[in-house]
């Protein structure tokens, strides 16, 4: 018998409080059923991962068990949270992870929020039920349910959002500085690009407040759990600061996925560090594409030229025709990285030097054969022969190598230090840094090898100051790329995150980008050389990209890495930002010569945003009174303050205990009140109008504005 919808959030008659109390109990002790059956399997696990791992097997089995035991041990938090009946009345539980009952059968007890059986817990609605009467949202806290949301199924009228009790009893909630899991509050068009294939780029447009970043961090989870295999690549998170990626630090470990590497575009380097600040122009200069093709020539410019090599060997030279040097060189490189070709090409200079060390040996041994035997027929005509006409014990002279001698010519060839300098010298090892400041430095090779390039660009890119800038990080990624380790460094440490993070060259299962608007083109290289698969979900909104390069689409955003070959999806409702604060956004747009229209809020927070106006003496006093307001009314949530560049280090000396930044430092953030200062000083940096919109739509309960008189 389907139950009488039911929530914790209003008064309830008598009859309703009875059903509510009812629902909770019901659940109650299924989670407790779950939660006693998530122990007893963690206590087998544990006891599994006792035994020392003996051989290569047992130790891939013990790391396939350690990540069972971890995934359950933080499933603990919201194990149980959703429950789908179906028509023909089989109930199902939905929750972090899956769990089977303790009987002969091993029937499911909770379905893993992955799985294929859980996806109607997400899309069903009262048009397509998807064989569903009635869908259970379950809120809990630690081991305890507080309260139970029924919505219907098998009516007849159309609801707009799944759940929608229980998302905005989610979004209602204060904010913690930290972004918590979303899995039971996913709507369909989030789930349907959660689920989608990963079998090329997804690039997702989303404006503020529709869970582009929820999204992107459940789909990791979901390919994880979907191709296992995917967590033996690992996958790797590229946010836009530091200060993100520690806001949705949580998320993944939470969800029980350890095999992530999270960094941004520049801490993606390992050993490299940004110490620099740069101007707009340069940044947009350096992130252009060309730069891909003018490093890949600058550094083929740097290979040997073919000529005669003069190499010494036991006391003898051997000449090496330049022919062959040019023949062997061809070979070598062959697409391979520059130190790679290298290690190629000395390869074949020891099986080469090898061939002629045995060739003169033995052309040496017949020029003295043919020598002695002249001098033997002189002697023969002095000599008397023994009766039976043999020479004179001890005339055999042999010098030829033997097969063991010519086999292990190679390795011996290869060991010697001599000639191994003779390579380095000739062949030199090369340094990425350092070719990068030449190159950078030099006008002359910048035109020759940036012929793209303006006069007056040049000019710029070579006047820089020495520290790495971020837009340097690409370029340093492409050399290093383009040389290839000197060395390749094997991987170290259990765990494939460890290793993977550790390692320039590792190439991942899966990427995910968020922000991606802000990407330059060289930032796309990165990218792709990570996952040449091209497994890779990029999410953001076009309409807040800041950075310096010129596009202002997504068509136009990843051309040069993807040409038209990736898949467009799209988030249209706006859960965080009430309807009060979207309302200001469609002129800022306009604005910002965006074509696009705002997404849908679809809820009100019945809070106007509210306005100041001061003169600039009076801004600390003004701004310190409003923080002090909004933090009192909104005790136990965050507030957070925005505000043009050149006003923030004033405001962060009036103000303390609260975050105050930019509209770019300000991205992918969310506070329950934004404290918005001069708008109009905003608007009036580069790319300012779209810098204006991050920052209306930061809070998702009030918005307040100080402006300047």
């Amino acid at each position: 018998m389907r139950q009488k919808s039911s929530s914790t959030g209003g008064a309830a008659g008598s009859a309703d409080g009875v059903a509510r109390r009812s629902a909770i109990a019901e659940e109650q002790a299924f989670l407790d059923l779950a939660t006693a059956r998530r122990d007893t399997l963690a206590d087998h696990l544990r006891t599994e991962l006792s035994s020392d791992p003996s051989d290569a097997v047992e130790r891939a089995r013990q790391r396939m068990l350690r990540r069972q035991h971890e995934e359950l041990r933080r499933a603990r938090e919201g194990l149980v949270f959703g429950r789908l009946d179906a028509r023909d009345g089989t109930v199902r539980h939905v929750g972090r992870v899956g769990l089977r009952d303790d009987g002969e059968g091993g029937e499911p007890l909770l379905l893993d929020w992955r799985a294929p059986a859980a996806r109607p817990f997400y899309t069903a609605t009262a048009v397509d039920p998807q064989g569903q009467t009635r869908r259970r949202h379950i809120r809990t806290t630690e081991s305890t349910v507080v309260g139970v949301d029924d919505e219907p199924l098998d009516g007849t009228t159309t609801a707009e959002l799944v759940g929608e009790g229980a998302l905005l009893a989610a979004l209602d909630e204060r904010r913690t500085g930290r972004m918590s899991t979303a899995v039971s509050t996913l709507q369909r068009e989030q789930d349907d690009i959660i689920r989608a294939e990963a079998t090329g780029p997804l690039i997702v447009q989303g404006g503020p407040g529709t869970g582009k970043t929820v999204v992107a961090l459940h789909r990791v989870a979901y390919l994880l759990f979907a191709h296992p295999t995917m967590a033996e690549q690992a996958v790797l998170v590229l946010g836009p600061s530091p200060r993100f990626l520690r806001y949705i630090a949580q998320v993944l470990p939470a969800l029980g996925e350890t095999a992530v590497v999270s960094a941004t575009c520049d801490t993606l380097l390992p050993g490299i560090r940004v110490q620099r600040d740069e101007s707009r122009l340069l940044a947009e200069i350096k992130g252009r594409v060309l730069w891909q093709t003018a490093l890949e020539t600058y550094v083929t410019s740097l290979l040997p030229p073919p000529r005669d090599l003069k190499l010494r060997w036991e006391g003898e030279f051997y000449l090496i025709p330049a022919a062959t040097v040019a023949q062997t060189l061809a070979s070598a490189v062959q697409g391979r990285p520059y130190h790679r070709a290298r290690a190629a090409f000395a390869e074949q200079l020891h099986h080469i030097l090898a061939d002629a060390v045995v060739e003169q040996r033995e052309a040496l041994m017949n020029e003295m054969e043919e020598g002695f035997e002249d001098i033997l027929a002189r002697v023969d005509r002095s000599m008397r022969y023994d009766p039976v006409g043999r020479r004179p014990a001890g005339s055999d002279v042999d010098g030829l190598l033997s097969e063991e001698e010519v086999e292990s010519l190679p390795g011996r060839i290869a060991a010697n230090a001599a000639i191994a300098r003779f390579v380095e010298a000739w062949w030199p090892s090369l340094d990425a840094e350092t070719l990068l400041r030449d190159l950078l430095a030099d006008r002359t090779l910048l035109a020759r090898f940036a012929p793209r390039l303006t006069t007056e660009e040049i000019i710029a890119v070579s006047t820089e100051p020495a520290p790495w800038a971020s837009s340097d990080v690409p370029l340093l990624d492409a050399l290093a790329d383009l040389l290839g380790e000197v060395e390749a460094p094997r991987p170290q440490g259990e765990f494939v995150a460890d290793q993977a993070r550790r390692r320039r060259d590792w190439v991942y299962g899966h990427v995910v980008v968020d922000e991606a608007q802000e990407l330059s083109e060289m930032q796309w290289q990165m990218v792709l050389r990570r996952c040449p698969g091209r497994s890779i979900t990029a999410v953001g909104d076009i309409d807040q990209a800041e950075a310096a390069h010129r596009h202002t689409s997504w068509a136009q955003a990843v051309r040069a890495a993807f040409r038209d070959r990736w898949t467009a999806a799209e988030l249209t409702i706006c859960y965080r930002t009430p309807r009060e604060v979207m309302s200001l956004t469609e002129p800022v747009l306009r604005e910002a010569g965006s074509r696009n229209a705002p997404p849908r809020a679809v809820r009100s927070s019945g809070i106007d945003p509210w306005v100041r106006t001061v003169t600039p003496t009076e801004l600390a006093g003004v701004a310190t009174e409003a923080v002090r307001e909004l933090r009192q009314r909104w005790r136990g949530g965050t507030v957070g303050v925005i505000a043009p560049a050149a006003r923030v280090a004033e405001l962060l000396a009036a103000l303390s205990g609260v975050p105050v930044l930019t509209a770019t430092q300000s991205k992918g953030l969310e506070w329950d009140a934004t404290l918005l200062i001069d708008p109009r000083g905003i608007a009036a940096e580069p790319r300012g109008w779209n810098g204006l919109y991050v920052a209306l739509t930061r809070c998702t309960q009030e918005l307040g504005q100080v402006v300047l008189a």
